[in-house]
């Protein structure tokens, strides 16, 4: 028996890159997953195909995060199609980079939207049916402990404010048996941050490792936390990123 059989997770951004990693490893875990998306249909359909072909159970669900009310009806659309919901990964976000002199109020109200208070709204709804050994994993950045240069100004303030956000979920809901974490990952190669892209070479530098690390890299520790491994585990994040902050 896998490890998550019975168990029921969301991915929000689960259509491509690390949320369809992720989906895809819950999935084989044993776990039924939802997995959100907003414009990507045809990818997003395409996991739940492969997940299916796997013998797994899957279903996508439109959302588009930004939108206040989005969190809470994919919550609820989880669990409405699958049963139950065992575990949250809040994995969508919204990637932008540039001087500080350049940022607009409609970017920063974007990013915080998606990257900060989606993450909230889901996991207050997600806490109503959480049970004893829930799990809600979001998905941070190795800009938390490390800020490599300038221009990243608004990823790291969005990114940054997870720490607080899991530690207040890890201290509000660990009576009831439900951990709160954060996975960091370093330099991913997905087709937001490919390993051939423009400042690939200079991620790399940055790395203990000097390599780019993969999707499933990710994954895998997501299923670690959302299992039975995790259990001991809250408040604190995991970095998955190469030594990019040793």
């Amino acid at each position: 028996m896998s490890e998550l059989t019975g168990k029921v997770a969301l991915v929000t951004g689960g259509s491509r890159g690390i949320g369809a990693a992720v989906a895809k490893r819950l999935a084989a875990e044993g776990a039924a997953v939802a997995l959100t998306y907003v414009r990507a249909e045809e990818q997003a359909r395409a996991v739940v195909k492969e997940i299916e072909a796997a013998g797994g159970r899957a279903v996508a669900v439109r959302a588009d995060l930004a939108e206040a009310g989005a969190a809470e009806r994919a919550v609820e659309t989880a669990v409405r199609e699958l049963g139950r919901l065992d575990i949250l990964v809040n994995n969508a976000g919204f990637l932008t980079y540039g001087p500080l002199a350049e940022v607009t109020v409609e970017e920063l109200d974007r990013v915080l939207a998606v990257d900060i208070r989606s993450v909230f709204l889901a996991a207050q709804a997600a806490a109503r049916h959480l049970g004893e050994g829930g799990r809600i994993i979001s998905i941070g950045s190795c800009f938390n402990g490390r800020v490599p240069g300038a221009n990243f100004v608004l990823q790291a303030t969005a990114k940054t404010a997870l720490t607080g956000l899991t530690k207040g979920l890890a201290r509000e809901l660990g009576p009831r048996g439900i951990t709160a974490t954060i996975v960091d990952p370093g330099p991913i190669d997905t087709d937001m941050n490919p390993a051939d892209g423009d400042s690939a070479d200079f991620q790399r530098s940055l790395t203990a490792l000097g390599t780019y690390g993969q999707a499933e890299d990710i994954a895998a520790a997501v299923a670690f936390l959302a299992g039975p491994g995790g259990r001991y585990v809250t408040g604190t994040a995991l970095a998955v990123d190469g030594g990019y902050t040793a």
